[in-house]
């Protein structure tokens, strides 16, 4: 079973809680998510099996839209509804004050991760440093806030639609919409509505999953390993080629099956690669240094016969 399900992670699970139970469904042991969903969120979570695996980094790349909810009037240790709380104020903000504020929270900013987060200090998760009571400083971090949509404004909540960059942290910019309006404010709900190329729409509960494996429907919701990387160009390789790809070998001239329509845009650019007959064997990534494509990432599909 190699492919990609998307999950419709509920409130209470954590990520890995997620991938545990997928693994015991399918009864296969190569299972991995793309792009950690905080417990008390829901939504979207793509989760990878077999040979998708190996393309799990490239989800995980891709954007992100979420719905947040927004409290407004109340501060918390952890920046959503689980942390104590830090303070509370008044609320008196009109739609049209907060509406004026959210251009200045899109394009790229840097932010700062909130205290009880994942992310690493002194080899230690910093959530760990500060429940035991330690100064944990956070660094800035570049990120994209494409775009920003107030949805609805019920004082003393904020419905926004987010979209994003990877490593956004949505609970920073509740916090960050807080202190900048007066208030304060922390994030009382998120759903995520879309990871790269999966939304909502295209996602199974738990449940449901073990419903369409039960009755031998799954096939309809497993996405093919190489939808993680649809929006890259792609080529059809020579069988020659082929042979190359799978050696890991430089491939300085590439005589394809179906030529490129451009040349490489970029150092670093990903490529697509297939067989004549339409299996996806990987990667390639161009090397500006050597004027070359590069195996990246071979699957292991049936080998080319000699």
């Amino acid at each position: 079973m190699d492919g990609i399900f998307s999950i419709n992670k509920q409130p209470g699970m954590t990520s890995h809680d997620v991938v545990a139970r997928v693994r015991r469904l399918v009864h296969q042991k190569r299972v991995g998510h793309s792009g950690t969903l905080d417990p008390s969120a829901s939504g979207v979570l793509p989760v990878c099996l077999g040979q998708a695996t190996r393309v799990a980094e490239y989800l995980s790349e891709s954007g992100k839209e979420y719905r947040a909810t927004i409290h407004f009037g109340t501060v918390t240790t952890t920046y959503d509804a689980d942390g104590a709380v830090v303070r509370e104020s008044p609320v008196d903000l009109s739609r049209e004050r907060i509406a004026a504020v959210l251009p200045d929270f899109t394009g790229d900013l840097m932010q700062v991760p909130p205290v009880y987060s994942a992310i690493k200090r002194a080899g230690q998760r910093a959530y760990e440093l500060a429940r035991a009571g330690e100064t944990v400083i956070m660094e800035p971090r570049n990120v994209t806030i494409y775009d920003l949509r107030l949805e609805s404004w019920e004082p003393p909540e904020l419905e926004l639609d987010v979209s994003c960059s990877k490593g956004t942290y949505i609970r920073s910019l509740a916090y960050d919409l807080g202190e900048r309006l007066g208030p304060g404010a922390y994030l009382s709900r998120l759903v995520r509505t879309r990871s790269g190329p999966f939304t909502l729409k295209d996602s199974l509960t738990l449940e449901e999953l073990e419903a369409a494996l039960a009755d031998g429907t799954w096939k309809d919701h497993l996405f093919a390993p190489d939808t993680a990387l649809l929006d890259r160009r792609a080529v059809i390789l020579a069988q020659e080629n082929e042979k190359r790809v799978r050696n890991g070998q430089m491939m300085r001239f590439l005589p394809l099956a179906r030529p490129l329509d451009a040349p490489p845009a970029f150092d670093g650019e990903l490529l697509r690669a297939y067989t004549v007959d339409g299996r996806f064997v990987g990667i390639l990534r161009w090397s500006a240094e050597h004027t070359a494509w590069r195996p990246e990432k071979v699957l292991d599909c049936a080998p080319v016969e000699e």
